[in-house]
């Protein structure tokens, strides 16, 4: 404001806008809330206004987003959105999520100064700084096309057209002067406004960390794949093709030599390796999981344990690869624990995906009292699905049954279900 050509640039242009904008906004904003506390209030006599009285907190919620796109007309600024995302879709967990962070009541806080108190200031100053100038500029022109006279501003009769043009100087004049007090009201209620409606520091280190979990589990589901391929494309065919060099130099040497004996225990042992190297790339990522999805992959997992594995996975679609990697592997170490230390003769698992939330059961009829502070792998596993936001839970008395229940909050990719996957 104190750089020179102030008064003539778009800045004050924008404030009158702004204020003009913000001013009727209000104005209706006004009326609509009177209107719904009126009627809310009466039809909680029978209580159905209950819960739509509850539901007025969250009009702020409503309103705000409108009101920080207003100030991105006054000086282009986006003002970031300050509420976080859901962990679980659906609108129970958005309405306890609402309900819960401060941002909802710093909103509804602001909505009512701008119902009740800010929009007949911002009325009163932009009709002020526009009304006054224009009819001290219209004088002139109005006296003109009349004859006789002119009424200002409603109380000063005009009959001269020297001063009808002296008035329309003073309106120029009036005009550049009430640029600053306009645009300093205009400044001050975007400040406000941003106080109240922008996140705060804490809100933006949690969506910081948020977002930052994100792209770092993203990047080491990447690096997990490159690694099973670069693993399966390179170290592996090159065993493969050691295996078989010694295969044909055995058949070059002697029968029954000692050279004989040595490049067959070479090749034995190459193929040992290999075989652990395949269990190895299966660990870090089966291909089976990123060609055919959770489904296949848990049952595939369920034919290579050693204890009967029954598989009753019916998922609509394919799920990001992060969600389906946790998933694959909780029942991979589930199976793992059953294996070694349950003692079980059968095992289950459930899949399945209803209201936004994939649920995974890994059931064993083993003798149970699985503690996670036993170092089985349990608290490892709750960490990679808590990555996810996912919840882990496990049900195991002494004597068992035992019950592993992975439940991830996530929306299919592909909106085809494949076929149910039911094996033994």
């Amino acid at each position: 404001m104190l750089r020179p050509g102030f008064a003539c640039s778009a800045l004050p242009w924008r404030a009158a806008g702004y204020l003009l904008v913000s001013g009727v906004t209000g104005a209706l904003l006004c009326a609509g809330l009177l209107v719904a506390v009126v009627v809310f209030g009466a039809l909680a006599v029978v209580l159905v206004g209950l819960p739509l009285l509850a539901a007025l907190g969250l009009v702020g919620v409503a309103y705000a987003p409108w009101e920080r796109r207003l100030l991105r007309l006054l000086d282009g600024t986006r003002v970031a959105d300050p509420h976080q995302v859901p962990v679980r879709p659906g609108l129970p967990a958005w309405l306890r999520l609402r309900y819960r962070e401060q941002a909802t009541w710093r909103e509804l806080g602001f909505t009512v100064l701008a119902a009740f108190l800010l929009w007949p200031v911002d009325l009163i100053v932009v009709g002020g700084a526009l009304v006054v100038p224009a009819y001290l500029l219209g004088a002139l022109p109005l006296l003109l096309a009349d004859g006789e006279q002119v009424n200002v501003l409603k109380v000063w009769v005009v009959h001269s057209p020297a001063v009808a043009g002296a008035l329309g100087v003073a309106g120029l004049a009036a005009a550049a002067l009430c640029a600053y007090p306009l645009t300093a009201v205009a400044a001050g209620r975007a400040a406000l406004a941003r106080l109240l409606l922008s996140p705060t520091g804490q809100e933006v280190r949690i969506g910081e960390l948020v977002s930052s979990r994100a792209r770092l589990v993203n990047a080491f589901e990447a690096e997990r794949r490159r690694i099973e391929r670069d693993l399966h494309d390179g170290a592996q065919q090159r065993l493969v093709a050691l295996s078989m060099a010694l295969g044909l130099a055995r058949l070059d040497a002697p029968a029954g030599s000692a050279l004989a004996t040595r490049l067959a225990a070479a090749q034995r042992e190459a193929g040992a390796v290999l075989s652990e190297l395949r269990e190895l790339i299966h660990g870090i990522h089966p291909q089976v999981l990123t060609d055919r999805g959770l489904p296949d992959a848990c049952a595939d997992a369920a034919d290579r344990s050693p204890v009967p594995v029954e598989v009753r996975i019916d998922l609509s679609g394919r799920f990001a690869p992060a969600v389906e990697s946790a998933g694959y592997f909780a029942v991979c170490e589930a199976l793992a624990n059953i294996a070694r230390h349950s003692g079980a003769e059968a095992a289950r698992i459930e899949g399945r995906y209803a209201d936004g939330l994939l649920t995974i059961d890994v059931w064993d009829d083993g003798g149970g009292g699985a503690d996670p502070a036993g170092g089985t792998g349990l608290t490892g596993l709750a960490d990679r699905v808590s990555v996810v936001d996912g919840a882990l839970t496990l049900n195991s008395p002494p004597g068992g049954p035992t019950l592993l229940r992975v439940e991830i909050p996530c929306t299919p990719l592909s909106p085809t279900p494949p076929s149910p996957t039911r094996c033994a």
